[in-house]
């Protein structure tokens, strides 16, 4: 895994889908939705972002094709990870220690 910023996955709604998919693997649009409370035209856009990235799969299961289901590629996994783990760095690397918690 490469500790890297991805330009694509930054911005905080794209973030969140990202941590929302990559705890629950597969989630239907509505539950992303209602959780970020993004207007659909809103978190079409953000989606397609990442669709557009190859980090995002969008799938339409069943019967019902108005039921549209996301989950995390492979590489919008490692890219997440990724992501993940520069923002760490940059945290740890800038937290100053308290007097009660020394390094």
């Amino acid at each position: 895994m490469t500790e890297r910023l991805d330009p694509v996955i930054h911005p905080t709604h794209r973030l969140r889908i990202c941590a929302m998919l990559a705890a629950g693997t597969t989630l239907e649009l509505s539950v992303i939705k209602d959780n970020l409370d993004l207007s659909p035209s809103a978190l079409s856009k953000q989606v397609a972002a990442l669709v557009d990235a190859g980090y995002v799969r969008q799938e339409r299961l069943g019967t019902d094709s108005r039921r549209v289901w996301l989950s995390l590629t492979r590489q919008g996994v490692k890219a997440y990870r990724g992501h993940v783990a520069a923002l760490q760095k940059i945290v740890t690397a800038t937290t100053v220690p308290t007097p009660d918690r020394q390094p």
